[in-house]
């Protein structure tokens, strides 16, 4: 009966997974994107994938260093961060936009607000943001040695023809890690066979987003056109490797199919009326702004609490 009446202190059930471990999974799965880029875009993809992956993980030693904290380049936090920023840059970006965009990702975004966990929003997605609002120029050209002129993307929303063919296999121009969808679907496939992730916010958000793209996007529900908006772009990858960042999702099960529903609107929103052919950034970034609200209004109520009275 003694043994019966011992409590300890939660967390009550503890999951063999390890933060390593997860962001292993998460390299893992990103490898094929990565890898195509490269097979796309050539050696200047390759530079820029592993400057910004380097850059991102000595800017964290450094401060953890600097400010006598305990190193944590282990767990593999930084190296995601660092490859999800480069898989969002153009292959024609010089070398120092990597270092820019990794050195604001974790120092500014990540170590400055107490580290992995601590975050408020995505530091990739943040870098990448905050790159595109200062070097616009750059961070929007994507003519290379392979591919000149507008991305598909663009071109859909003047109006223009697309192969959507190209759009899937990846054959097209656009930052080193949107454009192939067969890859990107290779990743997020062994991410949820090995428990990482699953379907509820990129299933909510690609939903949600295909429904507003054909309810407002002026050709109907178009097979062609929702095939076309759907591979282009970085849909894909925020879906499912991005938007599903354990520490800016909404933890409860509820919030993440509102949190994927309100990625989709803005998403639609930024594609269809702004004036740019894109919009998967800064409607994740929004989203992880709301994150607290969402949880708010979705976190079940404790119990005992908040009853009914008669």
């Amino acid at each position: 009966m003694s043994d019966l009446m011992k409590v300890s202190s939660n967390p009550h059930i503890r999951s063999k997974a390890t933060t390593s471990n997860i962001m292993l999974a998460v390299v893992i799965a990103l490898l094929p994107t990565a890898c195509f880029g490269i097979y796309n875009f050539g050696l200047d993809a390759l530079i820029l994938i592993l400057v910004t992956v380097a850059t991102t993980v000595l800017t964290e030693f450094i401060y953890e260093v600097a400010m006598h904290k305990r190193v944590t380049i282990g767990d593999f936090s930084a190296v995601v961060t660092g490859l999800l920023l480069a898989l969002n840059l153009p292959a024609s970006a010089p070398w120092w936009i990597g270092v820019i965009g990794g050195v604001f990702a974790i120092l500014v975004v990540k170590m400055l607000f107490g580290g992995l966990g601590q975050n408020f929003m995505n530091p990739a997605l943040g870098a990448r943001c905050f790159l595109l609002i200062s070097f616009t120029s750059i961070m929007t050209n994507f003519d290379c040695d392979a591919y000149t002129g507008a991305t598909p993307l663009a071109q859909l929303k003047n109006g223009e023809a697309v192969n959507v063919l190209d759009m899937v296999t990846g054959h097209i121009s656009g930052t080193i890690g949107e454009t192939s969808m067969i890859a990107i679907v290779i990743g997020a496939c062994f991410l949820i066979l090995v428990g990482i992730i699953d379907l509820r916010i990129p299933g909510t958000y690609i939903v949600s987003f295909l429904v507003f793209v054909g309810i407002f996007g002026g050709h109907g529900f178009d097979y062609t056109y929702l095939t076309a908006q759907l591979a282009g772009g970085g849909l894909m990858l925020g879906a499912f490797f991005m938007a599903t960042d354990y520490v800016t999702r909404p933890i409860t099960k509820r919030g993440q199919y509102v949190y994927g529903i309100l990625l989709g609107i803005l998403t639609g929103i930024f594609r269809i009326f702004g004036p740019s052919a894109e919009g998967v950034s800064y409607a994740i970034i929004i989203g992880n702004l709301l994150v607290p609200l969402i949880e708010k209004v979705t976190c079940p109520k404790a119990f005992g609490k908040g009853g009914e009275r008669a």
